[in-house]
């Protein structure tokens, strides 16, 4: 576990950061809008603007992850519906889609769905997927296929991927877990 001053570190600077990429992502959406630009350069302020959202994301998960290791993290749970939450994070990544019964849990609900949609794209881009299917059951969320070499990326046993690491350390600061059974991840929150 890191210090607690590096902890706090990390969040400094992910906050500070934030800055610069709010001016960044402002400008590639300002131009976005404007009349006038065509091909190639419409498709390139697209690109610029999506980048900034990935960086952002990346920002919030190392900022949580910071306080979460630096004991800050403070869950504001709520109850929430685990299909609600399997629809919210395959709405987030282009090749998902969400499917279940659902039922009760009681979550931080923003962070987990991040982190559930953090996992899903994690499970396409190691996994060299075209989709992936949330399927949530009671207080499982079930994310499948996950080929075996993605598997240690997924639950962040190999470090590879900073969103799907997030994913698994909010998941057990909130008292949930991350398992893998055969080809799928099972995504256990709290009921």
């Amino acid at each position: 576990m890191p210090s607690e001053s590096f902890a706090r570190f990390v969040s400094l600077a992910c906050h500070d950061l934030r800055t610069p990429l709010a001016t960044v992502s402002g400008f590639a959406h300002t131009l976005e809008g404007m009349d006038g630009i065509e091909d190639p350069a419409a498709r390139y302020i697209g690109i610029m603007r999506s980048a900034g959202e990935q960086m952002g994301d990346l920002l919030d998960a190392l900022g949580l992850v910071a306080r979460i290791e630096a004991g800050r993290y403070q869950p504001a749970l709520v109850e929430a519906d685990s299909l609600e939450l399997a629809h919210a994070a395959a709405g987030k990544v282009e090749k998902a889609e969400a499917s279940g019964s659902g039922g009760t849990v009681r979550v931080d609900r923003a962070p987990v769905e991040a982190g559930l949609a953090a996992l899903a794209l994690c499970a396409v881009r190691h996994g060299g997927l075209e989709r992936v299917e949330l399927t949530a059951a009671d207080s499982t969320i079930e994310i499948a296929p996950i080929p075996p070499a993605a598997g240690p990326i997924v639950l962040a046993e190999d470090l590879k991927d900073l969103g799907a690491a997030a994913a698994r350390c909010v998941t057990e600061a909130i008292g949930g877990s991350l398992a893998l059974d055969g080809d799928r991840l099972l995504v256990r929150l709290p009921a």
